[in-house]
């Protein structure tokens, strides 16, 4: 029997969300209170120890400006290719990047938009 709190799939999707989070800059509080979810509970959702409900994820994702669809294939509702589809581009791709720190995905998502914007 596996122990979902120490290998389980909502280990990967709290620290997901928590990556989120600090990507966006906020507390856990703050996010808590956008989400219009308890602080404790948003704490437990990001250290694994509940699966969330659809509703809660689509809140989070909606809090931290992502789409749902992201949040629930991190989440295993939706399968991979579904996510792929979608039109999120190269920030989206960084974002969800397990390799790279936050402050490797801002420092990305600022040189990508510069490149945008100036045109190349």
């Amino acid at each position: 029997m596996t122990d979902e709190r120490t290998n389980g799939p909502w280990v990967s999707l709290g620290a997901f969300i928590r990556s989120q989070r600090e990507l966006a800059n906020l507390s856990m509080r703050q996010l808590a209170e956008i989400a219009k979810i308890s602080n404790p509970y948003l704490s437990q959702v990001e250290r694994g120890l509940y699966k969330p409900s659809a509703d809660v994820l689509k809140q989070i994702a909606n809090a931290l400006h992502i789409s749902a669809e992201t949040m629930y294939t991190q989440a295993g509702l939706l399968d991979n290719t579904a996510e792929a589809d979608n039109h999120h581009g190269v920030e989206h791709a960084i974002k969800l990047d397990p390799r790279l720190s936050v402050d490797q995905k801002e420092a990305l998502i600022r040189i990508y938009r510069s490149f945008v914007a100036s045109g190349g």
